[in-house]
């Protein structure tokens, strides 16, 4: 196969193979014949990108004698959240069931029962400091977390970056390992990226006593690692 062939072929394993035509199809089925020394690499690259916005987590607690008791201040509670995070969101709030349990009794004191339930949702990074200061404020109400994401644009750009530095780094190792060889000739045949290439969302805890500013957050993260197999010849 001549090397437009090749280039052809080195195109074409990027697409879902259903959505190839049946000639390239199959010559995706049958990878190409290497002339001489085939070379597997495997390339991993990492990065990371700026905080667009972030998801949190706020756990909401009540007690009281009965366990309706303690669902109505829960309510109460939950309800006071609402009102206050309102206008600090980005999109809706998630508030699963909230569940009952009883606590204290004999030498801990008077049996009383506790309600608790979390409510999470996200927040620009403008709205950053307001909701943890506005959440640390609230009766019965505790910050569990944040969670730092990336906007879709930032991720795409940084998996465009790190797909180019991967590929850059495989195509030099083979160049190095082709000259060492005496070789001259370095063509790529295959491509696998089955594993990372998404971003990751980078949780991390948080301390309500002081001030928090979005660049002191753990920037999102992203991991990419690609299966490279060329031809020295």
């Amino acid at each position: 196969m001549n090397r437009s062939g090749l280039a052809l072929l080195t195109a074409l394993v990027s697409l879902p193979t259903a959505f190839l035509p049946p000639a390239a199809s199959a010559a995706a089925a049958n990878p190409p014949v290497c002339n001489g020394t085939v070379l597997e690499l495997s390339v991993s690259e990492q990065g990371q990108t700026r905080s667009d916005r972030f998801r949190f987590s706020l756990m909401i607690q009540a007690e009281g004698a009965t366990a309706a008791a303690a669902m109505d201040q829960l309510n109460q509670r939950l309800e006071q959240t609402r009102m206050t995070l309102d206008s600090l969101i980005s999109g809706r709030l998630t508030v699963p069931a909230p569940r009952t349990y009883a606590i204290g009794g004999g030498s801990q004191g008077p049996r009383r029962q506790q309600a608790s339930t979390t409510i999470s949702g996200e927040v620009g990074r403008g709205r950053y400091d307001a909701l943890i200061q506005a959440a640390g404020r609230l009766a019965g109400v505790s910050l569990q977390g944040m969670t730092s994401l990336a906007s879709d644009q930032d991720g795409a750009a940084l998996a465009d970056q790190l797909l180019q530095k991967a590929l850059r780094d495989g195509r030099q190792q083979a160049e190095r390992t082709a000259s060492i060889l005496g070789l001259r000739t370095v063509t790529l045949l295959r491509i696998d990226q089955r594993r990372g290439g998404s971003i990751r969302p980078l949780p991390y805890a948080l301390n309500t006593a002081r001030q928090f500013r979005p660049d002191e957050a753990p920037r999102p993260g992203q991991s990419l690692s690609l299966d490279l197999d060329y031809c020295l010849s």
